[in-house]
């Protein structure tokens, strides 16, 4: 292709980009400086060059580098000062391309980018460019990055009022490629005819405005012709995605002419599920993208067990967004999940008394799981695939490490594609729990498939793989990713989405059985799948709650440590059966594996919360004798367990805030020994010990105890700047303290308030990771997310870090002066001043909405301890009048925006009411409030105007925030009506209200739980 730009350009441009690629961190961060440097004078010509690049450099590395740059480059804000190279004010086009870009920064997009800044004839010979890689670049991994460039091309272009035609044309062309009788003419030379297919279907999956406002018959027509594309399983996929997209684009009417992709798009699960191996057979391979997608037995590509599982991956989100496109397909999904979400049913090798739990590459192929498979695989609502129906005695052909690797391959690529389907099933019992409950066997087949899946370990999963020797704290990721813990979370799920009538009956088929299990991982999976229940069906298994007791606590003597873990797991709080639970956890305390007692220590904290004061008392003295035992033990030093110490001190914490003063008879036996931590637990590996310490104290001390040493000691506590957690539990400790001594705690206050407004004032850390995106931007991305703390999000191009935990601990510094404040009273007035200097503007602190809510609580406060100590200013009442008016006039918010009523009315009865407001501050607030009652009235008409099918669709989600508004138009109204109760507005709150479609209704006689 004839280069757009001069030679010297791309040479100086190849340069360039060798440089970013290179280690050397100096020589990058001059080439990402020139690459700036030129970007802010002679844009369109760097970006055409980029784009020239990306088809003529030599290496597929640089092709992929130029597009990844030119994409990210495009669409950030531009650099100052702004590029500036215009059409001539005489053509047409220049003069159309300058009043939509007028309009699109008028729509709030208030920050122009690179690509607002370029001409329509740059923009035109971009677009040609690109459209070259889209069809000849013969790379497919060049290739995807091109399709990735031109979506967000085309999608912004759009957004901006350009439309792109010419790719449009492309596109349509391209999914006919290599088909008989395509029309127009494609270059296949270069490449191979399913490619260009690929690409096709990957553009409308990126972009589904391309075909929007096309008759939706073609479209239909086009995307029914990649999912049913016999030669390239990359074909079905892409058009998968696209038809998805669509799905998920559609307007309602255009949505309804649309129901017949569905049965395509769910076709192509039915057509997978059947090129699944049968269970005696090895499957790491697929057909490789060239040949016939029905062929099962090439050595090439990814296994059907992959393919199905990507499959599965990328229609699930359409479970959430139109759950209601998959009723008429319900039955006939159920005719073949069971068998993807099932274990295999073969057998696996014969235990014998030698080997009770032989190897699973003993002529087996068969998920990971006991030597037994339970429940019986024989069940009348599933229907065999032919995997199952198949023979399931064939004999491995090869005993060899290279057949044990593929064995284990197709294990955990089977067990990815199990947990795929369920997650397809959960997600739609989520977003439609009525329609899936009327689908008989829909829900007894998913509680089963992960009743068995609970109980699948990995080999090492018992004792001999080091789990007694673990710390839990430290581990708590990898077991919450385990297959088992997957299985775990989906029954929780499920259980809280369809409710205990639905979930309880299939359960409880075979729950009491597994209990008996030889098998401790059946057993473990028992108990874990009470506990996973527990919460979506209380109300139900409150009636059987005698029997549930009944059948758990025996497994608190189980022979294996991991049963009696999952025992205390049971969060079955009852009062009238709280002596059979206390008599088996409290002695579970002192069981001889760490991992056991500290788990039944955390357990006591569950009970603790849930019995009365009265229940308790009786057990206080076994409690606290065997919880002293786990912090101070008096054996070998180093058997003790950090985390069995965390745990204790953790659990007396709460047993005393539980037993109130009667737990004062501990106190000489329990406050020297949290002395002796914050005392001597200094090194790095103690800090969250320490932090625990200090935290019981502090609680200990609200009733009872001499505050004086306690304050001591936390004021001398040493500062370590790399202890992250030492901040958040000395603030709350000398909250806790500060509510136990009362305004006594007045003579602390200059030890804690410098900090603790430094922690409220601190602003939000925002990191920017690489503004110039190079093509180790991933890797610094991933790095970031690894950080403890901080969260990342994509902005204008740009990846952006934001660490929450000083957010919290800013959120944790307000909601402490406000303990303060109400306890204090008058006594807090010396620090009035800079309190609110720090609160006021954080009325406005967007990043986290804990902090507005407590500044909303904290301005009265202030304003009363102003007032009874007499130190309150007219400078005080007039910023904090004019901060909230400004606030409720632009807050969009309508949960903050109730908050900022109830804070504007409690302000103002302190000032005196209505009377003490000035004439310039009545105005405005009055002016703020019609401009809120107009906008609220907007969004109600804009959702009761909305077609009744998408009001069904989303309406208990509507009804949730219209409840949430009338909250607000409630504070306003008492506002108003403070004012004068007969007042004009409160007609029009009245007639907002009004406007509500008040959809909302829960299904009768029907009792979720």
């Amino acid at each position: 292709m004839e280069s757009v730009v001069p030679q010297e350009i791309t040479t100086e441009l190849t340069q360039i980009l060798s440089n970013l690629l290179l280690g050397d961190n100096e020589i990058r961060t001059n080439a990402e400086t020139a690459v700036n440097e030129r970007l802010a004078h002679t844009p369109e010509l760097y970006l055409l060059a980029l784009a020239q690049f990306a088809i003529s450099a030599d290496t597929e590395v640089m092709r992929s580098f130029s597009l990844v740059l030119l994409r990210r480059l495009l669409f950030r804000p531009a650099p100052t000062p702004a590029p500036s190279q215009p059409q001539p004010a005489s053509s047409p086009s220049g003069v159309h391309l300058q009043q939509q870009q007028a309009l699109y920064q008028s729509q709030n997009h208030p920050r122009l980018t690179l690509y607002d800044h370029l001409s329509s004839q740059t923009l035109t010979t971009l677009e040609r460019l690109l459209l070259h890689s889209l069809q000849h670049e013969s790379s497919n991994l060049v290739r995807r990055k091109t399709v990735d460039t031109v979506c967000d091309l085309a999608g912004e272009g759009m957004r901006r009022g350009r439309p792109w035609h010419a790719l449009q044309a492309l596109a349509f062309n391209m999914t006919q490629a290599g088909q008989p009788g395509a029309s127009g003419t494609l270059s296949t030379q270069t490449v191979a005819a399913e490619n260009l297919r690929e690409s096709a279907y990957r553009v409308f999956a990126g972009c589904p405005n391309l075909v929007m406002d096309l008759q939706t018959d073609a479209v239909l027509g086009v995307f029914q012709r990649g999912l049913q594309d016999t030669q390239s399983i990359d074909v079905k996929q892409a058009a998968l995605l696209a038809s998805v997209a669509y799905l998920n684009a559609a307007e309602p009417g255009q949505l309804s002419q649309s129901l017949s992709l569905m049965h395509p798009v769910l076709e192509t699960l039915h057509t997978l599920a059947q090129m699944l191996p049968t269970a005696g057979s090895l499957a790491t391979a697929h057909p490789s993208r060239s040949a016939p997608v029905l062929s099962p037995t090439s050595d090439t590509g990814p296994s059907p067990y992959a393919n199905l599982t990507n499959f599965l991956t990328n229609l699930t989100p359409l479970c959430t967004t139109h759950p209601s496109l998959f009723q008429p397909h319900l039955q006939a999904l159920l005719s073949f999940f069971p068998s993807l979400i099932l274990p295999s049913a073969d057998p696996g090798p014969t235990p014998t008394v030698s080997r009770p739990f032989p190897s699973e590459g003993e002529g087996s192929t068969s998920d990971r799981q006991g030597a037994f498979v339970f429940p019986p695989p024989e069940s009348p609502t599933v229907s065999k695939s032919p995997a199952v129906a198949a023979s399931h005695n064939a004999p491995s052909p090869l005993d060899d490490d290279g057949a044990r690797a593929q064995r284990d391959l197709d294990a955990d690529e089977r067990q990815t594609l199990r947990l795929a389907a369920l997650e397809f099933m959960v997600s739609l019992s989520e977003a439609r729990a009525s329609m899936v409950k009327r689908v008989d066997g829909w829900v007894g087949i998913m509680v089963r498939a992960c009743l068995e899946g609970m109980g699948e370990f990995e080999e090492g999963d018992g004792l001999d793989g080091g789990w007694a020797d673990e710390d839990p704290s430290a581990n708590s990721a990898g077991e919450a990713e385990s297959a088992p813990a997957m299985y775990e979370q989906s029954l929780d799920r499920l259980a809280c989405a369809v409710g205990g009538r639905a979930v309880l009956p299939p359960a409880f088929q075979y729950i009491p059985s597994m209990m008996a299990s030889y098998d401790w991982r059946v057993r473990h999976a028992g108990l874990m799948a009470v506990a996973a229940i527990a919460e979506g069906t209380a109300k139900v298994m409150e009636n059987e709650l005698g029997k549930v007791v009944e059948l758990v606590t025996p497994m608190f003597r189980d022979l294996h440590p991991r049963v009696r873990y999952a025992a205390c797991q049971c969060e079955i709080i009852q009062e009238r059966y709280h002596q059979q639970l206390f008599a088996v956890l409290i002695p579970t305390l002192e069981d001889q594996e760490p991992r056991v007692h500290s788990h039944a220590a955390a357990a006591l904290i569950n009970f603790c919360e849930g019995v009365e004061r009265n229940v308790l008392l009786p057990y206080l003295d076994p409690i606290v004798e065997r919880l002293l035992k786990l912090l101070d033990p008096t054996g070998d030093p180093e058997d003790v367990r950090r985390y069995v110490q965390e745990q204790a001190i953790t659990t007396l914490a709460m047993v005393a805030d539980a037993s109130e003063t009667t737990f004062g008879k501990y106190y000489p036996s329990i406050m020297p020994l949290l002395m002796n931590v914050l005392r001597n637990a200094d090194a790095p590996d103690y800090r969250r010990l320490r932090a625990k310490a200090m935290e019981c104290a502090g609680l200990i001390g609200r009733y009872f105890g001499s505050f004086l040493v306690l304050g001591e000691r936390l004021t001398e506590s040493p500062n370590d700047p790399n202890d992250t957690q030492l901040g958040h539990y000395l603030i709350a400790t000398w909250a806790k303290v500060c509510q136990a001594m009362g305004p006594e705690f007045e003579p602390y206050l200059p030890v804690v308030m410098p900090t603790l407004l430094a922690t409220a004032s601190a602003k939000a850390d925002i990191s920017v990771y690489g503004q110039l995106p190079p093509i180790w931007h991933d890797e610094e991305e991933d790095k970031v997310e690894e950080r403890d703390g901080w969260e990342t999000v994509n902005m204008d191009g740009q990846t952006l870090g934001i660490r929450t935990s000083a957010i919290e601990e800013k959120c944790q510094a307000f909601e402490t002066l406000v303990i303060y404040c109400s306890t204090l009273g008058p006594r807090f007035a010396p620090w009035l001043a800079q309190t609110f200097e720090v609160t006021l503007p954080s009325l406005r602190f967007y990043f986290h909405d804990g902090v507005r809510e407590a500044c909303a609580m904290l301005v009265p406060m202030l304003l009363a301890s102003g007032k009874n100590s007499g130190t309150l200013t007219n400078n005080m009442v007039t910023t904090t009048f004019l901060q909230l008016i400004n606030g409720i006039s632009t807050e969009h918010d309508a949960s903050f925006l109730s908050s900022l009523y109830k804070c504007f009315n409690e302000s103002l009865r302190v000032i005196g009411g209505p009377p003490a407001l000035s004439p310039e501050f009545t105005n405005g607030i009055m002016e703020a409030t019609k401009r809120q009652l107009q906008t609220l009235a907007d969004k109600r008409r804009a959702r009761k105007g909305r077609p009744a099918a998408e009001l069904e669709e989303e309406r208990e989600d509507m009804a949730l925030l219209e409840e949430i508004e009338d909250f607000a138009l409630e504070d306003m109204g008492k506002m108003l009506a403070g004012f004068d109760a007969n007042h004009g507005l409160l007609v029009a709150v009245s007639s907002v209200r009004e406007l509500g479609f008040n959809q909302y209704d829960s299904e009768e006689g029907e009792e979720e739980g």
